[in-house]
């Protein structure tokens, strides 16, 4: 093997990271050993043997990444961005070099182990994808760059593009002329010093004090996004026809539930008392709970005030095999939900009697098919615990759709015109759901904010929060990075169709609702659609198709003379057409 590697380590504190630069001093592969820290070049401390110093602005800023292409003549540069320094295993370097190699690696990097207090723990990290375009992905501590790439990036890219997301922009970069590859090898091992629980990291992207830097994340992702043609414009929004079907009450609160007899009172109670000018339900949908939360329902039901039973509409499900996606799908299939469908969690609660008044309001102030509100995180005794008001204000009108790709989440509470929801309906899981569904209705149509306080998120031990291992953060992200590829895919082939065949597009959409909320009508043009026979005639200079169609019969046979013409009410007339009938507003 003849390919040699140059090596830049982060660097704060010489004496951390002597034992690796051993390492990095024996091996066969390297060529030289850069150590990057942050300060004047005048400032710097004497170099240790075979080093060099490379005084930067900021680890991440797009400076120190053109430095590190400028002093790359290797075939690949290694990066090590642990401050602390990593130890390697057993040739690991070479393997490193070999696969990247082999596998013609744009990116490479592998598993490996963590130390936590004293304790030598395996991290195993995820394959990437297309969708993979969370800045915070988990590439640990050490990756191998190809070094032509590098220096091709670093042409096109100048030197203060970016101060927090210059090894962001450079690995999207890298994933639009190459392939990013993980290696499932334990190579090295790194001290974790982030020991936060996996649901205090999760926040960071909405710490206001992280605001900078989000900024630049997003433009960095919007730019990749229009690289490789997935740039939704949100221009070409469509806007819902909220009166395109008639609906028993203009609003559901839905609460899937399961085993939380300790909270379920509490969130019903706190939807049955919204204060609103229009008719609401409330639609629990008990999923096989075993503690007394389906007796506890069931006695909510009966002290509703005489007249008003009705309102609180208890399902349980004919199938054990519902996420709280799949909940969610039963409720709004539900005959009784409303035109909107608004999220209440079991263990959580409005913040007001008013929330369910904003959110509708929402709707159609913002001409939104759905509408994300913001939460406070509390404990039971409602108070505030960090990190306070989820607002995401990183969500523009304009390219939040966009950005929502780079992010894991939307916030809460969620709401949804309840046509469209039946038509794209969640995906039956409980991890991810709501993300999967924003993406879909983000790439179509606009999603409205309340960036006030509308619902308290209560915390507690066994929420999707709380502190997870290594392994389950490792499962949520691939199945989030998964739904940002399939997301992806969708809106290339969505852009690619923009201003040619949109409006096709949204009539094929509205089409389908209609066959999805009239049954009957489905029903038959299946019949139509499979009992149609056909016959071809040839003649001399041309082909004649003959048709049988035996359910045409009654409308063929349908009287036209013009008294029964005029006895006929007019089919189009709103007065006159079904109920189940919708319709499509045309310009």
């Amino acid at each position: 093997m003849r390919e040699k590697i140059d090596c830049f380590v982060a660097c704060e504190h010489l004496p951390q990271i002597e034992p690796m630069l051993d390492e990095l001093r024996q091996s066969k592969t390297v060529q030289h050993i850069f150590l990057l820290m942050a300060g004047a070049e005048e400032e710097m401390p004497q170099a240790p043997d075979g080093c060099q110093l490379i005084a930067t602005d900021a680890l991440h800023s797009s400076r120190t990444v053109q430095l590190v292409a400028a002093h790359t003549h290797a075939d690949y540069a290694l990066v090590v961005g642990k401050p602390s320094g990593v130890s390697f295993g057993l040739s690991a370097l070479e393997r490193l070099l070999r696969v990247a190699s082999d596998a013609n690696a744009a990116l490479l990097y592998a598993d490996h182990y963590t130390m936590e207090g004293g304790e030598r723990k395996p991290h195993p990290v995820i394959d990437y994808q297309p969708g993979s375009l969370r800045d915070d992905f988990d590439f640990g501590a050490v990756i191998l760059v190809d070094g032509q790439l590098i220096h091709r990036y670093a042409e096109q890219t100048e030197a203060g593009a970016w101060r927090y997301a210059g090894w962001y922009d450079l690995r999207l970069f890298l994933s639009r002329h190459g392939s990013i590859f993980h290696l499932g090898e334990y190579l090295y091992t790194e001290v974790e010093t982030d020991l936060r629980a996996s649901g205090e990291k999760q926040f960071d992207y909405v710490n206001p004090a992280n605001r900078e830097v989000q900024i630049e994340m997003e433009r960095a992702v919007t730019r990749h996004l229009d690289e490789i043609g997935a740039l939704i414009d949100t221009s070409a929004y469509i806007s819902p026809d909220f009166d395109e079907q008639d609906f028993p009450v203009e609003a559901s609160v839905i609460i899937p539930v399961r085993n939380r007899v300790r909270t379920i009172a509490d969130a019903v109670r706190s939807a049955l008392a919204q204060q609103t000018d229009f008719a609401y339900n409330v639609i629990v949908v008990d999923n096989f709970s075993t503690d007394g939360t389906t007796e506890l329902l069931q006695q909510l039901q009966q002290e509703q005030p005489e007249g008003m039973a009705d309102r609180l509409v208890h399902l349980i499900p004919t199938r054990d095999d519902l996420g709280i996606g799949g909940c969610w799908n039963l409720a709004v299939g539900d005959e009784r939900c409303g035109r909107f469908a608004v999220q209440l969690d079991s263990d959580d609660l409005y913040s007001s009697e008013h929330t369910l008044q904003t959110i509708v309001n929402a709707f159609h102030e913002q001409h939104a098919a759905m509408v994300v509100g913001s939460y406070r995180m509390c404990d039971f005794q409602l108070q505030t615990l960090p990190p306070g008001l989820i607002a995401h204000r990183e969500w523009t009108d304009a390219n939040g759709p966009n950005n929502a790709l780079r992010i894991n989440g939307l916030g809460a509470p969620r709401a949804f015109f309840t046509p469209l929801l039946r038509q794209i309906q969640f995906p039956n899981t409980s991890y991810g759901e709501d993300y999967a569904l924003g993406l879909a209705v983000s790439r179509r149509w606009r999603i409205g904010r309340i960036y006030d306080d509308l619902y308290l998120c209560r915390r507690w031990e066994g929420n999707s929060d709380a502190a997870l291992s290594v392994e389950k953060v490792n499962r949520n992200n691939i199945y989030k990075d998964s739904l940002r590829t399939i997301e992806l895919r969708a809106r290339r082939a969505l852009v690619s169709l923009w201003n040619t065949e949109a409006t096709s597009h949204d009539v094929h959409e509205f089409f389908n609702r209609q066959m999805q909320a009239w049954p009957e009508v489905a029903e038959r043009f299946d019949d139509l659609r499979q009992n149609i026979q056909t016959r071809r005639f040839e003649a001399d200079d041309y082909t004649l198709a003959v048709q049988f169609n035996p359910r045409r019969m009654s409308s063929t046979a349908a009287k036209v003379d013009k008294r029964h013409l005029k006895e006929r009410p007019c089919f189009l007339c709103d007065n006159n057409r079904p109920k189940e009938q919708i319709s499509y507003p045309l310009e």
